[in-house]
């Protein structure tokens, strides 16, 4: 199936995709603020570069999208057309996304993975659920947590 675009359309719409500061990051952003937790933005030093490091609680978060990260919710459908192409770039980024746990658990990091559809979608639980569960998470021992939409 041809596109509906032409090539430079195409580009200008794929680059407008943002990989940090998306609106869900804002959110678990905005509603851990409002609980006095302090945060430092998509450490470098930080395999994965996570969306939030809190060093106090030696916890990092990250909050995925679910189309790109090929998370099993109704808000994932693989594309009907290059269906190859997405199918080997979803599953390197999962790949690229255990890799990076492991290394950040095996370095004593504690790690939180925030699903898009815990946000957004008919299965949402809202910021403020995923907010309040994480506040009770970090000054726990638990060395993950992952929280997703209500049916998973």
């Amino acid at each position: 199936m041809a596109d509906v675009h032409d090539p430079a359309t195409r580009s200008r719409n794929m680059s407008a995709i943002r990989g940090k500061n998306t609106k869900p990051e804002h959110q678990i952003r905005r509603a851990l603020h409002a609980r006095g937790f302090r945060f430092r933005l998509h450490s470098a030093g930080l395999p994965g570069r996570p969306d939030l490091v809190l060093r106090k609680y030696r916890a990092v978060i990250f909050v995925h999208g679910c189309f790109w990260h090929g998370h099993n919710c109704p808000l994932f459908r693989l594309p009907a057309t290059r269906t190859a192409f997405w199918e080997a770039k979803i599953t390197g980024n999962r790949a690229r996304d255990t890799w990076q746990e492991a290394e950040l658990l095996a370095d004593g990091w504690r790690v939180a993975k925030i699903w898009e559809c815990a946000l957004k979608g008919p299965e949402r639980i809202g910021a403020d659920a995923v907010a309040g569960a994480l506040a009770a998470w970090l000054p726990e021992d638990g060395a993950r947590l992952e929280m997703r939409g209500r049916a998973q």
